[in-house]
């Protein structure tokens, strides 16, 4: 995997097949520009704010608004592990002006919950691809941990006392923080939050010990010392998370790896409507 610091650089040209693949993505942008002319249009974003999603929602809607000269809305809509602000995007009226920025949450809820009210491969289409995250092992300060072997030992000798926040049940620090459990063989009790920043407040003052926070999230809280890095969830280094060593390197107890990605999506058209919108779009465009 790439360093955090290069992830974000100019995506190279896309051959022939991805092009007809991404077809559909670039229908739902030309269709943007050429209605949202009366009304804002609206990006979800499932979480609370100051997490990695909110920040990457805010950036994003920035660059739309900039490039559409239109206003993009965002909207927190957190709560049940991000599948309230999927909902809200699914009921939302597939017109294009409702966007959902999505993660691997969203997968892993398919298979969390029993009876969602909507199915997210036939309710929600893709439209890109944004960005990929690392997670970081933070902890406390006081946590006399540096590395991830100590910590694994610190908790080893501390079973059921360490308190790993996330940002609700089933989301990525919550299930990467039990793939943690189960690989290293520790016992740590779980602390849900709404937000990352909720999250981050509390793991700063100490009434949390762990987060498996994001980069994005978490980077300038590590570099202004308040909390410390121990290892991140990828096969290299985190480019602008230097402190932290990659699980698979720094320790035997943990050989596998996970990681963030995100993406917009949108309430998914009638296969008629999204098929006429393509016929008329590669009729009313010609390549740059």
């Amino acid at each position: 995997m790439r360093e955090i610091e290069n992830e974000t650089s100019p995506p190279k040209a896309i051959p022939a097949s991805g092009r007809r693949r991404c077809r559909a993505a670039g229908t739902v942008t030309l269709r943007l520009g050429a209605s949202l002319s009366d009304a804002a249009g609206r990006i979800i974003s499932p979480f609370g704010t100051a997490g990695a999603n909110d920040l990457v929602a805010r950036l994003i809607g920035q660059w739309l608004s900039e490039r559409f000269g239109q206003q993009f809305v965002i909207e927190n809509r957190p709560g049940a592990g991000g599948t309230i602000g999927t909902e809200a995007a699914v009921r939302a009226p597939a017109d294009g002006y409702t966007l959902l920025l999505v993660g691997t949450t969203q997968a892993i809820n398919a298979t969390l919950y029993d009876k969602l009210s909507f199915n997210f491969i036939r309710d929600i289409a893709p439209v890109t691809p944004i960005i990929r995250l690392a997670n970081v092992l933070d902890v406390n300060l006081s946590v006399p941990a540096k590395t991830v072997p100590e910590f694994i030992a610190y908790a080893k000798a501390n079973p059921g006392k360490i308190n790993m926040a996330s940002v609700g049940t089933g989301s990525t620090p919550h299930v990467t923080g039990e793939l943690f459990k189960m690989m290293a063989g520790v016992n740590m009790v779980h602390v849900p939050y709404r937000s990352a920043g909720a999250a981050l407040t509390d793991l700063i003052s100490g009434q949390v010990h762990v987060y498996f926070g994001t980069t994005a999230s978490s980077i300038e809280h590590i570099k202004a010392g308040k909390i410390r890095a121990l290892g991140v969830t990828t096969t290299a280094r985190a480019g602008r998370c230097r402190t932290s060593r990659p699980w698979v390197s720094s320790c035997r107890a943990t050989r596998r790896v996970i990681g963030t990605a995100s993406a917009y999506r949108r309430p998914r058209r009638p296969r008629s409507s999204i098929s006429s919108t393509r016929r008329s779009t590669r009729l009313s465009t010609t390549p740059r």
